[in-house]
């Protein structure tokens, strides 16, 4: 069995505190976050998983609370339903890049923001794992307790069944006919920078377990936020390489992206790719927008803020990026400082109005969470959040890929279908595998 009968015990023992809405009991347990999610992902209903380079991970099986909003207010309000929470607990969380939530039906279940308490989740920090169950007053644990007994330790991940085909959408034509518009409207006068978003729709031959894939994912590009939230038949599952926010006691890190480049079949050309983006006039002035946004986006919630004074090195298994991290003090709370940078420069644009205007008459998919965020925050306004970037949305079969581009004066459409081509590389390929 995947939990051991002590360990179940001892959360049975747990004695309700009185006037909670929600019930927590803990165990400590040697058990990875993502074996919990690999083990009981649909049997407890919706299933979430989010890691960091860190170390820090949570995955969660059912709904014990969960709180949604949607509109311009939606990280407010959803901020107000976190300090209902008992002292200690924390909820995964997840939004969509535009305010008002997915518009298409393939993303039914994935609202504009919601936060989850799972029924069964495990927290790692610090190397160390505690399990959690968790109940709304009134409610009897025992059903839990007894599905979580009839769980098993799952096997390897699989690797998804075979790709039958994929489509790029929009075709690849078009998406650069409308990168070309952009580059002219921009030269024009108009927004500095707009991130134009495309996505491959890959048939596969049956449906993929999603946190198999979420754990190849992880397994696959190290260093990245791996996640995946399943909702229904559909699951969101990716590796990000780039924190949104995290915000612990006073201390908060950001750490924007922008500026790509290949990586080398040797180290020689690989270190060649990584000098030439660090010296490239186009790259360093995207990085540079998606920079002073960010920073000046925090200054009024900080109390101090540091950055470099340039950008360094990010590598992954098929890119290389322009980092900066950003860090600094605060008293905001963690869904303040969301608040604020979302979206930032780096999935947007700049001015941000302008780009978001633009975005919504050049772009013909449907974002839905992809570019929005997920990671987890606490009522103490403790978290973290990635943007949810390289990612697929699975559903039955099928799939859908997508990745952006920064548009600038001075991109290239074909340079930038290809860059786009390199950061859906590592999802592409694991989907094919098979």
């Amino acid at each position: 069995m995947l939990i051991p009968r002590p360990v179940l015990a001892e959360l049975a023992a747990a004695r309700p505190a009185p006037g909670e809405v929600l019930h927590v009991a803990e165990a400590e347990i040697d058990l990875d976050p993502l074996e919990l999610v690999r083990a009981g992902a649909g049997a407890f209903g919706p299933t979430v998983y989010f890691s960091s380079p860190s170390g820090r991970a949570v995955g969660g099986l059912g709904v014990a609370w969960s709180a949604e909003a949607s509109g311009p207010e939606r990280f407010p309000a959803l901020d107000r339903a976190l300090r209902s929470l008992p002292g200690g607990v924390a909820a995964a969380l997840g939004f969509s890049f535009s305010p008002g939530g997915p518009r298409s039906p393939e993303w039914e279940g994935f609202p504009a923001a919601r936060a989850v308490v799972p029924s069964l989740s495990v927290w790692r920090r610090g190397g160390r794992s505690r399990l959690c169950l968790a109940w709304p007053d009134g409610s009897d644990p025992t059903a839990l307790l007894d599905a979580a007994a009839r769980l098993h330790r799952p096997g390897s991940p699989q690797v998804p069944p075979s790709a039958g085909s994929t489509q790029p959408v929009p075709p690849v034509r078009e998406w650069a006919a409308r990168v070309a518009e952009t580059v002219g409207a921009i030269r024009a006068g108009g927004p500095a920078k707009v991130v134009l978003a495309r996505a491959r729709r890959v048939a596969l031959e049956r449906a993929p377990r999603p946190f198999d894939v979420a754990a190849l994912l992880q397994e696959r590009c190290p260093g990245c936020h791996a996640y995946g939230w399943q909702a229904g038949p559909a699951a969101l599952v990716g590796a990000s390489p780039e924190l949104l926010v995290a915000r612990l006691g006073k201390r908060f890190e950001a750490r924007p992206l922008a500026g790509s480049t290949g990586r080398g079949a040797d180290p020689a050309k690989d270190r060649g790719l990584g000098d030439a983006l660090l010296a490239d006039p186009k790259e360093r002035a995207e990085h540079a927008f998606v920079v002073e946004e960010v920073c000046g986006h925090l200054a009024p919630l900080a109390d101090t803020l540091e950055r470099p004074l340039a950008p360094r090195l990010e590598r992954l298994p098929t890119v290389q990026h322009l980092a900066t991290p950003i860090t600094g003090t605060t008293g905001a709370r963690l869904l303040a400082l969301v608040d604020a940078l979302h979206p930032t420069a780096a999935v947007g644009g700049v001015p941000r109005p302008e780009a978001l205007a633009r975005i919504e008459r050049m772009e013909s998919i449907d974002r839905g969470w992809y570019a929005g965020g997920v990671g987890w925050a606490d009522g103490a306004g403790d978290g973290e959040v990635a943007i949810a970037l390289r990612c697929a949305l699975l559903r039955g079969p099928e799939a859908m890929v997508y990745a952006g581009a920064g548009i600038v004066a001075g991109s290239d459409p074909a340079a930038e279908v290809a860059e786009t081509e390199l950061k859906m590389a590592p999802l592409l390929s694991l989907l094919s595998a098979g």
